[in-house]
């Protein structure tokens, strides 16, 4: 089975910002697309087709709101600890450190500038 998210938003109050953090934590690259109804820059499948898996975007447009307290977007690492090092430095929190799941790997939680909360996953 197809995995059933396609697209995700992360909401900002300060694109720019968002953009520089983002890049500098998890070495994206990420293309700006002007939209009518808001600003973004894109991520994943969405920026290149031959990339597999969700695409996404960082967003800046009126409703879209910055968070900690809802939904979490987990980013995939090859090993957490490198993006973690980073979080600081590019202006972001460490929520909860690099946390072992057993089988499963290990987990962290990040702050990012705006305040939404990001997951980092790395397989075991």
């Amino acid at each position: 089975m197809r995995n059933p998210i396609e697209w995700v938003e992360i909401a900002t109050t300060d694109l720019e910002r968002a953009k520089t953090f983002y890049e500098k934590v998890f070495g994206l690259e990420l293309r700006p697309l002007e939209m009518p109804i808001q600003k973004m820059y894109i991520f994943g499948a969405a920026s290149d087709p031959d990339v597999a898996g969700t695409a996404g975007a960082l967003v800046q447009s009126e409703g879209s709101v910055p968070s900690k307290d809802g939904t979490v977007v987990y980013f995939t690492c090859k090993d957490l600890t490198v993006e973690l090092a980073r979080v600081e430095e590019a202006g972001g929190k460490v929520a909860v450190p690099k946390t072992d799941i057993g089988e499963f790997g290990f987990f962290a939680r990040i702050i990012d500038t705006e305040g939404n909360q990001i997951g980092l996953y790395q397989q075991p």
